[in-house]
């Protein structure tokens, strides 16, 4: 953990933003965290890879300057996380923003039913974004402002044969944004949902940049939209594959 992070003087005329994002080591986390940073924001950024996740804060905060502040964590701590989110909210003085991005998806044959992945998945992907939002909608709903984001995917819209794990986890996660805004919205905090499609990763060129899908995020976050799907072409190719009959459904392999 960070050692008393030295934050940013405040000048009552011009405050700076507050946010947090969890899964911020890599890919669309570590686009968003620069996005933020660029916007003017001070981070607390967590990720349970400490090497990745330094490199990033170091790389965010320029002339002696904290702009990003470390905390090593791994989302399935969920014994954890209610003292960490109090300790982050100690040093960033206030909070305005989540993002939830911490995910897993292990690679599963199509004739593999391996429960511990899909447990894996169900615990990072479902359980850790439901630990740390609830802990941001209790303040969020007491202060009457604040915004959160959660990542969750195209593979949440139907249920298809290579993952099943993987489309249960982001599925549960769609419904669960959706009861967080229904009950949200009434005081004054936004909650949006982003369904990514194809992102490039390390282990897959395949898909738009992160960088493309940050964009598209900050963008919905400034016009507190409630869903996206990015790139906005996703909504099209799901509304078709939403309405494709079941027992034509089954029978394709993707």
């Amino acid at each position: 953990m960070p050692d008393s992070p030295q934050i940013p003087i405040e000048f009552p005329l011009t405050p700076k933003p507050r946010a947090v994002v969890i899964g911020a080591s890599s890919g669309i986390g570590a686009a968003v965290s620069r996005r933020l940073a660029k916007e003017g924001y001070v981070l607390a950024l967590l990720a349970r890879r400490e090497g990745r996740l330094q490199a990033l804060c170091d790389e965010l905060n320029q002339n002696d300057e904290v702009n990003a502040i470390a905390y090593p964590h791994n989302a399935t701590d969920f014994v954890a996380i209610p003292a960490l989110f109090q300790e982050i909210l100690q040093d960033l003085q206030r909070l305005d923003i989540i993002v939830f991005v911490a995910g897993v998806m292990p690679l599963v044959d199509v004739t593999e039913f391996n429960f511990d992945k899909e447990r894996l998945m169900i615990e990072v992907n479902l359980l850790g974004a439901m630990a740390w939002l609830g802990q941001a909608a209790t303040l969020f709903q007491r202060m009457g402002a604040g915004q959160i984001v959660g990542i969750s995917s195209v593979a949440g819209d139907r249920g298809r044969v290579p993952n099943p794990g993987y489309n249960t986890s982001k599925a549960a996660l769609d419904t669960y944004l959706e009861a967080l805004r229904n009950r949200l919205t009434r005081h004054g905090v936004n909650v949006l949902t982003v369904k990514p499609g194809f992102v490039e990763t390390a282990l897959s060129p395949k898909g738009i940049p992160p960088e493309k899908a940050a964009a598209d995020i900050w963008r919905a976050m400034k016009r507190r939209r409630q869903l996206i799907y990015t790139p906005f072409f996703w909504r099209y190719i799901m509304l078709i594959i939403k309405y494709i009959p079941s027992f034509i459904f089954r029978r394709l392999s993707f």
